[in-house]
């Protein structure tokens, strides 16, 4: 067996990346169709889980999460950690705690793209991703999707701001 050494790190990761970014839509193909709607239910629990994770890497990372701009910033570092460079986006910072994810090219969507598989799907898998990951990060933000490239938006916008606060209950 080749020693795995010789094989440069930026190899390694374009190739797992690729890979990990190709899974979702393979998995579509095979089971979508027999499992119907459980398909649907199982998809986006498992999209939870690795929304969940993006706390794990944060903290692991000494990524800060203490504001709108630092969680967007976590979010996409944790994208790009999770399923590779073929991720391309940017932060926008606005006033009064807001940001927005800015993404111009998804893995996913390329890999989609690809197997020709149902584009539609992508959207389910990134909002439960993202609405899960953010308030995970801090519970007192929130994610809110305003354009999706899988839907035939240019690009994807998530903002990310404070929620309000609970309205007080009259006695």
């Amino acid at each position: 067996m080749p020693d795995l050494k010789d094989i440069p790190d930026a190899s390694r990761w374009r190739y797992a990346a690729g890979c990990a970014a190709t899974i979702p839509a393979l998995y579509e193909i095979a089971f979508r169709e027999e499992e119907g709607k459980k398909f649907a239910e199982i998809e986006t629990d498992i999209w939870a889980e690795l929304g969940r994770r993006v706390a794990t890497i944060a903290h692991e990372c000494s990524l800060p999460a203490r504001d709108a701009p630092e969680i967007a910033r976590a979010v996409q570092a944790a994208l790009v950690v999770l399923f590779g460079p073929e991720y391309g986006g940017e932060v926008l910072e606005h006033p009064g705690d807001r940001a927005v994810i800015v993404v111009r090219r998804c893995p996913f969507l390329y890999h989609s793209h690809m197997l020709d598989a149902d584009h539609d799907r992508m959207f389910s898998r990134c909002m439960a991703f993202v609405l899960t990951a953010v308030p995970h990060l801090n519970k007192q933000y929130s994610g809110r999707f305003v354009r999706t490239m899988c839907t035939g938006d240019r690009q994807c916008e998530i903002k990310i701001e404070k929620m309000p606060a609970p309205a007080d209950k009259k006695r």
